[in-house]
């Protein structure tokens, strides 16, 4: 499937959780696209989109089979749905988990439990592990699985649709090259026996290089989206 773009990812998320949520007040005007678009909980990053912005969003989910319009008897405006269910094959508390990481970007498994149970319950982490697997072992994934931050466990996913969309998700994917780096870099400097030669030093050395260029590369990105500096002081 075609990629998203970062405004028709915030878009289908907020039509799925509106028709899980308010359901009363769906399928949704366009300036309804824009308050939930715009919220400020729940949401990352927060933006200030416009009602141009909402609708070619629209527009370009429409044209992905994604969204379809609704014309009402007697009403004045168009209304929108998603199509997300049918299009991606998508339980409900498939959608919930794909919307959450739509909205907010990369979540842990429990995150995801306590922010998506608004849209649809979930009996435990582990039930909730389970559907991310459903979503992770597609023969098109449309969520994967990210590397733990440095100083951290905690694994958490993120959605495939729109992998431009959270800037947080480069962060982490750059992160666990470092902790991977480090990790070569740690065994590479361990004690060497008599017959070491050149080579190990000029591994070691590339290795240091390319750690160095990471961590720069991972401060760049947290100075440009506002972030605090994950690897400050390490």
């Amino acid at each position: 499937m075609q990629p998203l773009l970062p405004d028709e990812c915030r878009v289908l998320g907020v039509l799925i959780e509106k028709q899980m949520t308010t359901p009363d007040q769906y399928p949704l005007t366009l300036n309804a696209i824009v308050n939930g678009s715009n919220q400020k909980n729940n949401r990352f990053p927060v933006l200030e989109m416009d009602d141009d912005q909402a609708y070619a969003a629209t527009e370009g989910l429409r044209q992905k089979g994604l969204v379809v319009v609704v014309e009402q008897s007697g009403a004045r405006v168009s209304k929108y749905k998603h199509t997300a269910a049918e299009k991606l094959d998508c339980r409900p508390a498939e959608l919930a988990l794909l919307a959450e990481l739509l909205m907010r970007g990369p979540q842990s498994a429990g995150e995801l439990r306590s922010r998506a149970s608004r849209m649809q319950p979930f009996e435990s982490l582990p039930s909730t592990e389970g559907f991310l697997r459903s979503l992770m072992e597609r023969a098109e994934p449309l969520v994967r699985r990210l590397p733990p931050a440095p100083g951290t466990r905690a694994e958490k996913y993120a959605q495939l649709l729109c992998p431009d969309a959270h800037p947080i998700d480069a962060m982490a994917v750059a992160a666990g090259a470092i902790v991977a780096a480090e990790t070569a870099r740690s065994s590479a400097d361990m004690p060497a026996s008599s017959s070491a030669d050149a080579e190990l030093v000029n591994r070691v050395a590339a290795l240091e290089s390319e750690v160095a260029a990471l961590k720069a590369a991972l401060s760049r990105l947290a100075a440009e989206i506002g972030a605090a500096d994950p690897i400050a002081g390490v």
